[in-house]
């Protein structure tokens, strides 16, 4: 069974009497382990698919199913527990400007009711991974936009996730910090056996980790499979 099943998703909104169609129809298999890219051009809808996954944004129709349960049917609370298996990185890092790195790393632990302790040496341990124990201290205005992501990476990994959508996570950031960041995802990808879903309108970016890739155009997929097929 697939780390992630869509099945015939489609998402509608409405604005000011008018129905905008993101999404149509939207069928993929996203295997586990995997390190899957989505790309389109602005407006295709990548970044409602990429919410959709989470049920951050409910599909007008068609299932999410993560690890065998189908999302649509979870109860709030039963979808609050299989949304800490999915973790996620952002454009902008969304990191917390009046706390320090370490308690960026340890916040979503603390929401998860961990031992102050625990959360510490965990969040030690994941800094050390991201290559940021020395940044401990630091707060993240002192921080480069890559060491900021890193510790949203970091930070993404404290509640052990089986899942972790990467939502244009490389945009802000230059190329020579866009491959670092690529590096790390792939050396996470496979010490960790997360399943990764890159969201991306950069070509580059999928080449370089993807191995599988969705072109998304006006809410469809226009194509999709292995990256090396798909640019041959």
């Amino acid at each position: 069974m697939p780390a992630i099943a869509i099945r015939h998703l489609s998402k509608t909104f409405e604005q000011k009497g008018n129905s905008v169609e993101a999404l149509r129809d939207i069928s993929l298999d996203i295997e586990e382990g995997d390190i899957y890219g989505i790309i389109g051009m602005s407006g295709a809808g990548k970044s409602t698919l990429v919410r959709c996954l989470n049920y951050l944004e409910r599909p007008t129709s068609g299932e999410v199913i993560i690890g065998g349960r189908d999302l649509g049917t979870l109860t709030e609370k039963e979808l609050r527990e299989q949304r800490s298996d999915i973790a996620m990185i952002f454009q902008h890092f969304n990191l917390l400007m009046q706390k320090s790195v370490l308690d960026n790393v340890c916040f979503p632990m603390q929401i998860a009711k961990k031992k102050k302790d625990e959360a510490k040496k965990r969040a030690l341990e994941l800094l050390e991974t991201v290559g940021l124990a020395d940044k401990a201290d630091a707060y993240p205005a002192q921080l480069s936009g890559g060491q900021k992501q890193r510790v949203a990476i970091a930070r993404a990994l404290a509640t052990d996730p089986k899942i972790l959508l990467c939502d244009e996570a490389t945009s802000a950031l230059d190329p020579q910090t866009t491959q670092s960041i690529l590096a790390l995802l792939k050396e996470i990808n496979r010490k960790f056996g997360i399943t990764i879903v890159i969201i991306t309108h950069q070509m580059s970016v999928i080449r370089e980790i993807c191995s599988h890739v969705a072109i998304l155009d006006e809410g469809r997929v226009a194509e999709e499979g292995l990256v090396s097929e798909i640019f041959s």
